[in-house]
């Protein structure tokens, strides 16, 4: 597919978003929105790609929040940037996404990456959320995902005073998973997701989706059983015998069961 604001390239089982408007942040917007999340639908729809990885074009921005221009003036849900749609394909996607931090991650940048499975980040990376400094928030991804991180008292501070957090604070708070040389981090993030890809596929869908079972409530659960749990089982013995009694209009035969 062709994008307007972002990027997308496989090598091997790695596909590499990055978020491609440098000039201003690589903040998004309406079109980055739509475009990360059919971006990432794609990919749930192909089996080259075992991992993903987030990233921002430049070596100064990873991305510093979004941007309303161009949309409708109205509070309904036209006038509204759809950042959750972006969130949310990345929560759904049932392969682990890295995000890839190359400079600052502030605001819905910040909530960005806290929401990928795991992020490594270059030692001068710096991340903030600055909500309330600007009379903006985010009452949930942004939170919750942020007090699971790092505990609800610093996630308070973080929200309420707004700290700009250098990469390896970052790291010590749980925040973030690795930190390494600036000079190092498209390298060294590819080894981190070539070490991810080698685990099997399935069960890293089942683990991201147990994870996220847990705040996803009705969708999240029916996630873990349709999705995973349910496709196990309808290939055992067990519902093996049973179609087929079904089918042939037999009683079932338990012998067949348990295996």
């Amino acid at each position: 597919m062709a994008y307007k604001t972002i990027l997308y390239e496989e090598d091997g089982p790695i596909g590499t978003i990055t978020l491609n408007r440098p000039d201003d942040g690589n903040m998004f917007n309406v079109t980055m929105c739509h475009e990360v999340r059919d971006c990432i639908e794609a990919i749930r729809r192909e089996t080259r790609t075992r991992v993903v990885v987030l990233t921002g074009a430049g070596d100064k921005f990873f991305c510093i929040g979004g941007r309303k221009d161009g949309m409708e003036d109205t509070i309904l849900y036209a006038g509204t940037l759809p950042t959750l749609e972006m969130y949310e394909a990345i929560d759904r996607l049932q392969k682990p996404v890295i995000a890839s931090v190359n400079g600052f991650a502030v605001g819905g940048g910040n909530v960005l990456q806290m929401v990928c499975d795991m992020t490594i980040a270059k030692e001068s990376a710096v991340f903030r959320q600055v909500g309330p400094m600007m009379g903006s928030f985010d009452a949930g991804y942004g939170t919750w995902y942020l007090e699971d991180m790092v505990g609800k008292k610093k996630a308070k501070e973080i929200w309420f005073n707004n700290p700009k957090i250098p990469a390896h604070e970052a790291l010590a708070l749980g925040l973030i998973n690795r930190v390494v040389p600036d000079d190092e981090l498209k390298e060294a993030t590819r080894a981190f997701a070539m070490e991810t890809a080698d685990r099997g596929p399935f069960a890293l869908a089942a683990v991201k989706a147990a994870f996220n079972a847990r705040h996803g409530g009705v969708s999240g659960l029916a996630r873990m059983a349709h999705d995973l749990l349910l496709r196990s089982y309808l290939e055992s013995d067990e519902s093996h015998e049973m179609s087929a009694s079904f089918a042939q209009k037999r009683k079932p035969d338990p012998s067949k069961f348990g295996r």
